[in-house]
């Protein structure tokens, strides 16, 4: 099979290789063998490739962490699916292993590429705001990166939670994204102060939830601007700088600090993952949520995609299409 590997890390327009003999990988007991259908190419990708992700697979590996694919035999054959390849056999080939236990019917409403795009962004999203903080209707929720592949999510699902959602974004383009999406107020950080923002917007009380996938100035600010009792869930640091949160500053203004590692359910609460996915099927279903796919791409356009996910030149989540 043909597969894009891995035999050396850096940037991936440059370290990225398509193998054309790639052996199909063989599934092992609970695994399923799946004919990839669309693969939802996400910010860890590139972490892998460089070698900066907390999961580092042996050289060489296939990269992509999230799929939608058609199990190719056994008594599950034609099931369309989405989940978590099995690594080091990733998304970004024309077959992937899932682990049966882990691997949840696509729904029916979505697209290949909408359904590929809908597992590691929504569940991250629903456990941050649904089960960590807690997010209730009539609540404003700030998103950083909105326009991104689990910002967008993040948008759809507090406004599906009934909540007011201010979305902080940078760019033009990004921010006619997310108003489509359905945010209340959008906000260009390059053209304004979003602490000032929500101050103005909330008459001073601040946002009760923050939603912050950034860190860097997007936390440091958020700390300016989160209401009292207010929840700031850390969900990753696509900047490039971890904070240092001032322990001091959240006891005086009397804001907690959620942390969100969506992979540890997959083991810790596995039962809680599945009822994620029913819950977000429903809405799917409903049509409160639709994953913003910006770009389907062939097999063949797989390293520029994720670069262009590095370097934060994407908006929602780009697809690399099975053949």
């Amino acid at each position: 099979m043909r597969a894009w590997q891995v035999s050396e890390l850096g940037e991936p327009a440059e370290v990225m290789r398509l193998a054309e003999d790639v052996a199909r990988p063989v599934p092992g007991p609970g695994q399923l063998l799946v004919r990839v259908r669309a693969a939802a190419v996400n910010f860890p990708d590139a972490l892998m490739v460089r070698g900066q992700y907390q999961v580092r697979p042996p050289l060489p590996f296939t990269p992509g962490v999230e799929l939608c694919g058609q199990v190719a035999d056994g008594a599950r054959r034609g099931e369309r699916l989405i989940g978590n390849p099995v690594l080091p056999h990733g998304a970004f080939a024309e077959y992937a292993l899932l682990d049966a236990a882990a691997a949840f019917p696509a729904p029916e409403v979505l697209d290949d590429a909408e359904a590929a795009a809908l597992h590691i962004g929504y569940q991250t999203a629903w456990f941050a705001l649904r089960r960590r903080a807690r997010l209730r209707a009539g609540e404003t929720l700030l998103v950083h990166a909105a326009a991104g592949g689990v910002g967008s999510a993040a948008v759809q699902l507090g406004r599906a939670a009934g909540a007011r959602v201010i979305a902080v974004v940078g760019g033009p383009a990004k921010a006619l994204a997310a108003r489509e999406l359905g945010a209340d107020l959008v906000v260009d950080r390059r053209e304004r102060d979003f602490v000032a923002a929500v101050k103005e917007a909330t008459d001073g009380r601040g946002a009760d939830v923050v939603f912050d996938p950034v860190g860097g100035e997007a936390y440091t600010g958020s700390t300016k601007c989160v209401a009292f009792e207010g929840r700031i869930v850390v969900v990753g640091f696509a900047a490039g700088q971890i904070p240092t949160p001032a322990l001091n500053h959240a006891l005086v203004k009397n804001y907690s600090i959620l942390g969100l590692h969506w992979g540890l359910y997959n083991t810790h609460d596995p039962r809680a993952v599945r009822t994620a996915h029913d819950e977000l099927t429903r809405l799917a279903d409903q049509g409160a949520v639709r994953p913003l796919v910006s770009a389907r791409v062939p097999l063949a356009g797989a390293p520029d995609a994720v670069q262009r996910v590095a370097t934060g030149r994407s908006t929602g989540r780009i697809a690399v299409l099975g053949d």
